[in-house]
């Protein structure tokens, strides 16, 4: 592989969105059918947003959320399978680490249920005890199903 055409990009202007999808729905499995308009909000919010590109393909994405000093999540690391197992992906990572908007965090998160070694090489570390969820959309749909019931009660 010519590493001399992979560039690594910070800016949320050279996002394709539809690239984007058509990569999520192509590389994780996790991801498929999101829509580009939820796409758009994800990225809105989140800071940094790394993207990879071989010439004009996107290749490689990952994006993070943070306050900045004692909390971070990084969200949808993927990489293009045909690029996968070249270093792309852990340097995608670090690329997300050493954004200044994550240096100073405390504690930096990230899901997955298929790749712990792969993180765990990076210093990441199964972690049991914090980790809690709360499925917003299903409790939102009840809490309007009964606001509306209550209403129409009254």
């Amino acid at each position: 592989m010519k590493y001399s055409q992979i560039q690594f990009s910070q800016s949320l202007a050279d996002i394709d969105l539809f690239q984007l999808q058509e990569l999520f729905n192509l590389a994780a499995f996790w991801a498929k059918g999101r829509s580009i308009k939820d796409w758009g909000i994800a990225l809105a919010n989140s800071e940094p947003v790394i993207s990879i590109w071989d010439r004009e393909l996107l290749i490689g994405f990952a994006r993070a959320t943070s306050d900045g000093i004692y909390r971070a999540t990084i969200w949808d690391v993927v990489i293009h399978p045909d690029y996968q197992g070249n270093g792309l992906g852990s340097k995608l990572v670090e690329t997300v680490l050493s954004h200044p908007r994550m240096q100073k965090v405390e504690r930096v998160y990230l899901m997955t249920t298929h790749q712990q070694e792969f993180y765990e090489k990076i210093g990441f570390q199964v972690n049991n005890t914090t980790t809690m969820v709360l499925d917003n959309q299903s409790n939102f749909e009840a809490f309007v199903t009964e606001e509306i019931c209550l209403q129409e009660s009254l």
